[in-house]
């Protein structure tokens, strides 16, 4: 892999004017973890997972599940190799305190002067060094599988405070299942669960998946400041590669959450922007660690939809779908749903039906 710095150059001071791809490379700021393995395995690993058998220190790390800092050391010195002169100046967004969710109200979705996806859907930033946000296979008949925020850990915080049965469901449960159907997926990993469990990380990437990143905690990212941005990718950025070795080139914004201020960010710590085409939502179901409000059977009703679609011969591309690893609901209907999906698609993981080429630095 490329292990040059890179050379940055615009045609002018505008971002919103440069007409060249910002050239990436791999962040120079991250520790000299052990080089991965490539090496295809004889057999795809499946079975128990034995917890501490990966080297990786946690105590290096934020506390899980919140916001890091953005004045740590080596968040300062991810932060110093950022052109900021090329970052868009867009406004920190809030949320309403009560639901969690986004305020849009004055936003003018006419103009969306930062391609913020949460308000208009928006997918080709307008800033132009930075490229379209992959959201669809390129090809008619793929689909790229993906799961957002695993690895699924054991004992989850369950609602009724009953733990039956939530661990079956934990990795490598989803893996083997894939492992058996004989197909790899993109997993978009919460940094937080990779320290928890980066034995689970090491086992999906030794299984073929692609390991992307969902950032550290899993917050709505163009609510942070500009370090706080960094700071959410950095770590996550550093957990998968002390699991794994690898340095992930790619990652999936928290409820869609991006706008061209935070794309940038992520460009120039070498990350590609990657959203779906195709929602399950399957998150919303009840399980044991969700109060959810659909039932099973509008989430069926989805992916039947999908298939008859692509059984009537009316795509003209191929599709990103949106799945998580995040209980024995979501996992549940992908055991039901990725064979027949597998059926009618060509199901893949995203960079082998996409533009944006490697999953990994190295």
């Amino acid at each position: 892999g490329s292990t040059t710095s890179p050379s940055f150059s615009y045609p002018t001071n505008d971002p919103s004017s440069s007409g060249d791809i910002l050239p990436v490379a791999s962040p120079q700021y991250l520790p000299a973890f052990d080089a991965p393995d490539f090496t295809p395995k004889q057999e795809i690993p499946k079975g128990p997972i034995d917890r501490g058998t990966v080297k990786f220190n946690i105590q290096d790390y934020p506390d899980t599940w919140k916001t890091p800092s953005g004045e740590h050391e080596e968040i300062q010195a991810a932060v110093a190799a950022i052109d900021w002169d090329h970052v868009p100046k867009a406004p920190i967004r809030s949320a309403d305190p009560a639901t969690g969710d986004l305020i849009m109200k004055d936003y003018d979705v006419g103009d969306d002067e930062y391609c913020w996806w949460s308000a208009t859907g928006c997918v080709k930033p307008k800033t132009q060094y930075i490229p379209e946000d992959a959201h669809i296979c390129s090809e008619p008949g793929d689909w790229g599988l993906t799961f957002d925020d695993g690895p699924l850990n054991p004992r989850k915080v369950v609602i009724d405070q009953s733990e039956d049965g939530i661990d079956e469901y934990a990795e490598p449960y989803l893996y083997d299942f894939l492992a058996d159907q004989q197909i790899r997926s993109t997993l978009f990993y919460v940094g937080s669960n990779v320290a928890t469990y980066p034995e689970a990380a090491k086992r999906a990437f030794d299984a073929g998946h692609h390991l992307c990143l969902h950032t550290w905690s899993h917050v709505a990212m163009t609510t942070l400041k500009n370090e706080e941005v960094v700071a959410e990718l950095y770590w996550a950025l550093r957990a998968v590669k002390e699991a794994t070795g690898a340095t992930s080139r790619c990652w999936r914004p928290p409820f869609g959450d991006v706008d061209d201020r935070v794309r940038a960010i992520a460009h120039q710590m070498g990350l590609t922007t990657v959203l779906w085409s195709k929602d399950s939502q399957d998150w919303q179901m009840p399980s044991m660690s969700n109060e959810g409000v659909m039932e099973r059977e509008t989430i069926d009703g989805y992916f039947q939809q999908w298939i008859d679609e692509r059984q009537a011969g009316n795509d003209t591309h191929g599709h990103i779908g949106l799945q998580h690893e995040l209980n024995e609901e979501t996992i549940g209907m992908a055991e039901k749903w990725v064979p027949k999906l597998k059926e009618v698609f060509n199901v893949k993981p995203i960079h082998e039906c996409t533009a944006i080429g490697k999953p990994y630095w190295e």
